[in-house]
């Protein structure tokens, strides 16, 4: 019998015949439009169970080019924090040099935020994708970054200026490590508040130390005149150099001189060796530089030989550690 025929038919168990059963179109209509619901409702279960685990070619292409995009991205922000760290230390380098050399401050001060301008919303166009917070962070950065480099190009153009100025000075002033310390593995302690080694009580440190070898040659850090070679019970044998320009360099616990005082000397001249004299535990150079009359930093007059990842990695070991005097 077809479905749709006007007549059917229907088993009587009790007279064991088929009885004629009429159809109405009503109930027609309801048995086709109950087929249809049925059928759509299983084509969409099936289509839903199939799009959840299996996807059509041009669903994998997309698949793969979202995630080599989500990868780049990635890449792109570990790029953005290596940039955003050096240029940070570039800022500080270029402040350092602003006020340790040229006595005066940086001509853009402002504080570099990872955050963007911020203010309206400068991204209406990107609105609406699926990764629209992924690429208006990169945008965001990368045009930060934009005006982070060509800040620290207006300070760096005024600091060659500042440079040409001063050009006789500049080597007069100390601006190189005392000891030969590429691999900055020889920097022991820093300037400020240290715990004595014999006495066992906070101290300033005046200065910074390297560990070195006794014997190891200590560099002049810049042109001066010798003004004292001597040897004292605390400093042992010490070396005192007056650059002018209010700077002078001193160097103790030394092993031996090489120089005597009044001898001029130039910037990397070696002036004597590293020893173990005074009140020193072990080998290693006590350096210190004097700015009229008080002692500052040695750190931030290393800029000649450093990186700026170089300068930030000695700033750091320096924190570290103990003095050797």
């Amino acid at each position: 019998m077809s479905f749709f025929s006007k007549n059917k038919y229907k088993f009587n168990p009790e007279s064991l015949k088929f009885d004629k059963v009429s159809n109405s179109v009503r109930r027609t209509i309801v048995k086709v439009f109950t087929f249809f619901t049925a059928t759509l409702a299983l084509t969409v279960i099936y289509y839903l169970i199939f799009s959840q685990f299996f996807h059509t070619p041009k669903e994998r292409i997309q698949m793969r080019e979202v995630k080599q995009m989500e990868e780049n991205y990635a890449i792109l922000k570990k790029n953005y924090n290596l940039i955003e760290d050096v240029l940070a230390d570039i800022q500080l380098r270029n402040s350092n040099l602003y006020r340790t050399i040229f006595e005066s401050e940086p001509p853009l001060q402002q504080t570099f935020s990872r955050a963007g301008f911020g203010g309206f919303n400068l991204y209406e166009a990107l609105e609406g994708y699926s990764n629209a917070d992924l690429i208006k962070d990169n945008k965001r950065r990368s045009e930060t970054l934009l005006k982070q480099v060509r800040d620290q190009y207006y300070i760096l153009d005024g600091l060659l200026e500042k440079a040409q100025e001063k050009r006789e000075q500049l080597i007069y002033y100390p601006s190189i490590q005392p000891v030969e310390n590429g691999n900055l593995n020889r920097t022991a302690s820093g300037f400020g508040w240290r715990m004595h080694p014999i006495y066992r009580t906070k101290m300033f440190h005046t200065g910074m130390d390297f560990t070195a070898p006794i014997g190891t040659p200590v560099r002049a850090t810049a042109n001066g005149r010798i003004l004292e070679t001597r040897t004292t019970a605390a400093q042992g044998k010490k070396i005192v150099i007056d650059h002018g320009y209010g700077f002078k360099t001193v160097y103790t616990c030394l092993d031996k001189f090489l120089v005597t005082p009044g001898q001029r000397v130039t910037r990397g001249e070696i002036i004597g060796h590293v020893g173990n004299t005074g009140m020193s535990i072990a080998p290693h150079l006590h350096y210190e530089v004097h700015k009229n009359g008080k002692p500052v930093d040695p750190v931030n007059y290393f800029f000649s030989e450093l990186s700026p990842a170089a300068f930030a990695r000695i700033r750091d070991l320096s924190n570290l550690g103990r003095t050797f005097d």
